[in-house]
């Protein structure tokens, strides 16, 4: 997998902005975490040859060099000649085919069905060959799909919001049926979505896209341990962020929340923001480093967390068991000056 490598690096304007991409992928799994109409399935669909970049360069090495698209030298592959799996947000599967056929549709028409018989076994199809897509779950058709890509043993699977249309509990259901498809598969994937949690489970390094341009890219853990920026913070789910004013070198003022913390980092002058997960508060004691008080909050309980929000704005969740419907707010809760994360706008 060392030796394998796609560069993707292209520009194209659009009617709200021009999007501007560039990356070279060497880990099996990247995923594009970003809000809507950001860019993220227009870079799909540019790897894929369903949309043509006006420059650029995208091109793959698997030991020896595949250019997909390259305009300076006016090369532009058609999407059947690039080897890339589109698996499509609604799965896209051909209503009329059955199962088996609709798993043979991208391989030559002399194939001698052992392949189709590997996918139906590989993607736990048996039994389910002769039916059409409206007689499928989700979960099944999704499966079809993968195994319709997989057929033709694909450098790159892109994955377009493969979760979005669907309700919560078949959501968790099939995130694990992926990973688990997507486990052996030796080529790369690229995964678009707006949801972070699936962007963490997934992906070995991500890009932050907003308006056209990558904010953010590297190692998912890093980017979600430390964010940098303040869309980049949002996009990975700190809910606390607050506008700063630096006192010295590791003192600031919230101008959001009107407290003055101690950080653990030295301000550099380009900070303009804190941010603060909403997991990371704890029980204080009057006087302790970052301790405020909780005076006028209120609670709102979930299953498996409280909810409670401060009256000075700050959001603080707090994890209990499903049977516990007491809880006593702790008259003063503090941050760990580790826990505060420095942001630029």
């Amino acid at each position: 997998m060392n030796n394998k490598l796609l560069k993707v690096n292209i520009q194209k304007e659009l009617k709200e902005f021009d999007l501007e991409v560039d990356f070279e992928l060497k880990n099996k799994r990247l995923g594009i975490l970003g809000p809507s109409g950001c860019g993220k399935s227009m870079t799909l669909k540019s790897i894929a040859g369903i949309v043509t970049p006006d420059n650029g360069v995208i091109s793959l090495n698997t030991g020896e060099e595949t250019v997909y698209f390259d305009s300076n030298n006016k090369i532009n592959l058609k999407p059947q000649k690039r080897n890339v799996g589109y698996l499509f947000q609604n799965y896209a599967l051909f209503p009329n085919m059955t199962v088996e056929e609709n798993i043979a549709a991208g391989l030559p028409k002399n194939h001698d069905g052992t392949i189709v018989s590997e996918m139906i076994k590989r993607f736990h199809l048996e039994s389910l060959e002769k039916r059409h897509p409206r007689q499928l779950s989700g979960g099944q058709q999704q499966r079809v799909a993968l195994a319709r890509i997989m057929a033709y043993s694909p450098d790159v699977i892109l994955l377009d919001e493969p979760f979005s249309a669907m309700d919560t509990f078949l959501k968790e259901q099939l995130r694990v049926e992926l990973s688990n498809s997507l486990r052996d598969f030796d080529g790369f994937s690229i995964m678009v979505t707006h949801d972070r949690d699936e962007a963490f489970q997934f992906c070995d390094e991500l890009i932050v896209l907003d308006e056209g341009k990558i904010i953010a890219k590297g190692d998912t853990y890093e980017i979600f341990e430390n964010p940098r920026k303040v869309q980049v913070a949002r996009l990975t789910g700190c809910k606390n962020i607050s506008k700063i004013e630096v006192i010295d070198d590791y003192h600031l003022k919230s101008l959001d929340w009107g407290i003055i913390f101690e950080v653990s980092e030295k301000i550099s002058p380009n900070i303009t923001h804190i941010g603060i997960r909403a997991h990371d508060f704890s029980a204080a004691e009057k006087g302790d480093v970052n301790s405020f008080d909780t005076l006028n909050s209120t609670k709102l309980e979930m299953p498996f967390e409280w909810e409670i929000t401060l009256a000075n704005g700050l959001w603080w969740k707090c994890d209990k068991l499903i049977y516990e419907h007491e809880f006593v707010i702790p008259e003063y809760l503090k941050i760990d000056p580790k826990d505060i994360i420095l942001l630029e706008e």
